[in-house]
């Protein structure tokens, strides 16, 4: 019976080979060099595209990450690797992924598994030569495609015919699936967000909200990494109309309550949040009056910008900022201490929050974008030359005092300010 099936999903072809965007990605360079190395190798070694830049050339999305698949072993994989001279990173060989990079570009490629025991975390796997087990361990009918470079899918769970019809499905029993992996869950609702155009099934959702409590024994790590991919999604706000993914989100994340802040945006809000990191994007859906801010960054590993980010846009919106906070000269301060990055997030974090008088803040951001920042004119060397001071806490003392001074009198300090301020800090 395996037999018949794998003779049968090989011989399963669908061309696609006419589409631009698939053309300009097997034509580059660094895919043919990847894939003649392969082809080299042994007339039986098979190297195929997978998974997501799949999913992505056949409904013409951009393909940012190229996932690669190979009936080989990845120490057959290195052997290709190292023979060809092609960098490689080993940093997923125990999962059997190995990323090549040719010109910067980097390919994961994978060898194909079957799952041997899952503990809804973690797989153990045994690597196989049989493209159908392969698939056949994949969460989504939409993930299990894969193409070789002449542009012929091998669709055994017909997941084209479900990418085209808008339908989210599991391959095989969906209970089955999350419990092997309780991220499906989050992954779910990334790729319903993304690409479903139909309801959801009343039986999914039942054992979606049933297997909640799974997650708590998948890694913060792991669930971090996949709530960027949700928020960065195209389609995110989708969220905010759909009771039922809105509720299960929220159930997962419960800091991030004010995701309705992105609902009904207009053109120009819209355009702004594209543009944004997710560290700025998360402060829009955490900040408020309560700590649930600190509480999300200690809770999840996140980056030291991201962090930072997060305190700044904190410290400001937490609570609603003064009258006298937006105006030129105290946004002039903070641009010279935080940077233009900074000062131009929190201009829009209040255009993106703000329910009306939006255009005094746009209009700050317009000054603000184009302004030169204010180089201070008194230097360390300069307070060393002139008045005999050496390195150490009172320059110090004394440069911030100088700095203040000339940030509150509109960027001017005076030299007999200058000494004033010496003298005073050296008594």
């Amino acid at each position: 019976m395996i037999k018949f099936l794998e003779k049968l999903f090989k011989s399963k072809k669908d061309l696609f080979k006419d589409k631009d965007s698939f053309k300009k990605l097997s034509s580059s360079k660094e895919i043919r060099e990847l894939f003649k190395s392969f082809n080299s190798y042994s007339k039986d070694a098979e190297l195929r595209f997978v998974g997501g830049s799949v999913r992505k050339l056949i409904i013409n999305e951009k393909v940012d990450d190229i996932d690669l698949s190979t009936n080989l072993r990845p120490e057959n994989v290195l052997e290709i690797l190292k023979k060809n001279n092609i960098s490689f990173h080993e940093t997923g060989i125990e999962h059997g992924t190995i990323t090549a990079i040719i010109n910067n570009i980097s390919f994961e490629i994978t060898s194909l598994r079957k799952d041997i025991k899952t503990d809804g975390r973690h797989a153990q796997v045994e690597y196989t030569n049989n493209w159908l087990e392969d698939a056949s361990r994949r969460d989504f009918t939409i993930n299990a495609i894969y193409s070789d470079i002449d542009g012929n899918l091998f669709d055994p769970f017909n997941g084209k015919k479900d990418l085209n019809e808008g339908v989210i499905r599991f391959i095989g029993d969906p209970y089955t699936r999350i419990k092997e992996d309780y991220l499906r869950i989050l992954r779910y609702i990334r790729f319903f967000l993304g690409y479903s155009s139909t309801q959801h099934d009343k039986n999914i959702i039942k054992i979606i909200k049933q297997s909640l409590i799974g997650l708590k024994n998948v890694s913060k790590n792991r669930q971090l990494q996949e709530l960027k991919k949700i928020i960065a999604s195209e389609n995110f706000n989708k969220i905010n109309s759909d009771k039922i993914l809105k509720e299960i989100f929220l159930l997962i994340f419960p800091e991030l309550k004010f995701i309705n802040r992105i609902y009904k945006l207009d053109n120009l809000s819209n355009e702004i949040l594209k543009k944004k990191s997710f560290g700025f994007v998360l402060s829009l859906f955490i900040i408020d009056k309560s700590e649930d801010s600190e509480y999300f960054v200690y809770k999840y590993n996140l980056s030291n910008k991201e962090k930072d980010k997060i305190s700044l846009l904190n410290s400001i919106f937490s609570e609603e900022p003064k009258k006298d906070f937006f105006t030129k000269e105290n946004l002039t301060k903070i641009l010279f201490k935080n940077g233009k990055q900074n000062l131009i997030d929190i201009l829009d974090y209040k255009i993106l929050t703000a329910k009306k008088n939006k255009n005094n803040i746009i209009d700050l951001k317009k000054y603000f974008i184009d302004f030169k920042i204010p180089v201070m004119p008194i230097k360390a060397k300069d307070l060393i030359e002139n008045f005999d001071l050496s390195e150490g806490r009172l320059l110090g003392l004394i440069l911030r005092e100088i700095e203040d001074q000339w940030l509150n009198n509109n960027f001017k300090i005076s030299n007999n300010q200058i000494e004033e301020i010496v003298k005073s800090k050296r008594i």
